[in-house]
Formats: C-alpha cells, structure tokens, sequence
C-alpha cells in the first residue's frame, strides 16, 4: 500500500473522489453542448424539428436498448465480483463490451446513410431537401455529440475490456476490485448521456 493512505478504505474514498470529480467534469463538457442545443433550438426551432425526423428512430432506440441492457450487465459484474465470482463478472464485462461495439456499429450505420444523402457536418452539409441554416446546425451538433459520446463509448469499452481480462485471470477478489467498480461507474455515465441525446436528436418531433 501507498505510504500516503491510511489504509485500504481510505484509498478507496480517494479513489471513489476523483472518478467522480472526473465524472462531473464529463457532465459539465456535454452540459455546454446541450446549452449551445438549446440556443440553436429556440433559434432554428422549425428546422431543428424538421431535420430531426430525418434520424432514424429505430436505430436510436434500438441503441438507446443496447446501452441500458450493457448497463444492467455491468452492474451485475460489479455484484458477481463482490461475490467472488469473478469469472462470472469477467464474462458479464465481455457481454457488455459487445453491447458497446453493437452500439458503434448501429451509429456507422446510420452515418453512412446520412453520408450518402449529403448530410455532413459544417460547410461539407449538401443535404438538397433541407438546405437551411437551421438543418445544417442541427446536424453539425449532432455530428459533434453523438461522435464525441461514441469516443467515450470506445474509452469505456477498452476500460471494461482489461479490468475484465484481469477479473478472468484472478487478478481481483471479492474484498478488492475497485478498478472494476470504478471502470462500471464511467459506463454508467455513458449510458446516462446517451438518455439524454435520444430524446434531443430522434425523438423531438
């Protein structure tokens, strides 16, 4: 142990501090994103509503499904390790990991159909049925938060992958798993994001 913590609780409330200090960090970087969000929305209120229907509701709900099922079976790793079975755990974080990259998948899919339409970010936007200001900030947000929230997926995959390799391999115990904990934790927050983007991106119309 550490010369500077008193013990093994201790190292896990500083632990258990900074991952939160860090989460909340996250939550004030998409914070700005919604508020720019919401000052283009009330600007371009017609086109937002109407480039909106453009996404696919199927795919977001469908990944907004996958997210909240990888969710359970992380939570469920974090309870198999507290209970010594850390293969159990291990297997859990691969089922999650997968739900994670089936997520990935779905959001290439639907960036390659908006691809082919011409929707892209910024001055690349040609989309020929909404040709307006309002459609082309509408998309440059979405670009920016759906990239940018599938950038903290893969970060959370690869978290979940080693601390799920290490968990198969003994590396963990039921008294002391903390990295697993904490890896879940930074999931969870990717989930709730994601809750919060389906709603603003595919189903405000």
């Amino acid at each position: 142990m550490e010369g500077h913590f008193e013990s093994v609780e201790r190292k896990a409330e500083a632990a258990h501090l900074g991952m939160w200090l860090f989460l909340a960090s996250e939550v004030l970087l998409f914070g700005a994103l919604f508020a720019v969000y919401s000052g283009c929305r009330v600007e371009f209120g017609a086109d937002f509503v109407v480039a909106s229907s453009h996404n696919s509701i199927a795919i977001g709900t469908t990944n907004t499904f996958v997210l909240v099922t990888s969710s359970l079976c992380a939570a469920l790793a974090v309870h198999g390790a507290r209970s010594g079975h850390l293969r159990r755990a291990a297997a859990l974080l691969g089922v999650t990991v997968l739900f994670g990259l089936a997520f990935l998948v779905l959001k290439g899919v639907e960036y390659g159909e908006h691809f082919q339409s011409g929707i892209f970010p910024g001055s690349h936007y040609h989309y020929a049925e909404l040709p307006t200001h309002g459609a082309n900030a509408f998309f440059t947000l979405y670009y920016l938060m759906t990239a940018l929230h599938g950038l903290h997926v893969t970060g959370g995959m690869l978290a979940l992958g080693v601390v799920g390799h290490r968990a198969w391999r003994g590396g963990y115990s039921a008294e002391r798993h903390l990295p697993l904990e904490l890896s879940v934790l930074y999931w969870h927050l990717v989930d709730v994001i994601w809750l919060f983007l389906w709603p603003l991106l595919y189903l405000m119309h």
